[in-house]
């Protein structure tokens, strides 16, 4: 059996798993027509590797696929220009940031009060006071684990 070019790659396993996941909600064929595609074949052809995701087809593909668009761009290009190009865009221009990931973010800016705080080689700290290490807490919630 011949090797397809991009079977090997996060996304073709990402898409792969996907597909399996939303089997109960949705056909393949219901897929690719939410994602634009003429062809559900397209969608077959993704996921099994023989054809990459192109990058304008990212947004589309993400909403039918239910997935946060800025990690499927995040496998698609590394799929697209390979993993050290891809490191080098990522580098210049930041990292791409999940909806879920971003909710961690602004947890962390709500416990810490917006004081940016700073993971430091001895733990996070309090900019605002850089000599003060945390505390532990034992309060449940967000930000537990750290006193003010």
């Amino acid at each position: 059996m011949t090797k397809k070019p991009y079977q090997d790659t996060e996304l073709a396993k990402y898409v792969e798993r996907r597909v399996l996941e939303l089997k109960s909600k949705k056909t393949q064929v219901e897929i690719a027509s939410e994602a634009g595609y003429p062809n559900a074949n397209m969608v077959s052809m993704v996921k099994s590797g023989a054809s990459k995701l192109a990058l304008d087809r990212v947004p589309s593909m993400a909403r039918a696929l239910e997935c946060d668009p800025a990690y499927l761009m995040r496998l698609a290009l590394e799929q697209a220009v390979g993993r050290t190009a891809a490191t080098a865009v990522i580098e210049i221009f930041g990292e791409p940031v999940t909806e879920n990931e971003l909710g961690w973010i602004k947890a962390i800016r709500t416990a810490s009060d917006n004081s940016d705080p700073h993971q430091g080689r001895d733990g996070p700290h309090d900019a605002r006071q850089p000599d003060r290490l945390p505390a532990r807490d034992t309060r449940q919630g967000v930000g537990a684990g750290w006193a003010r």
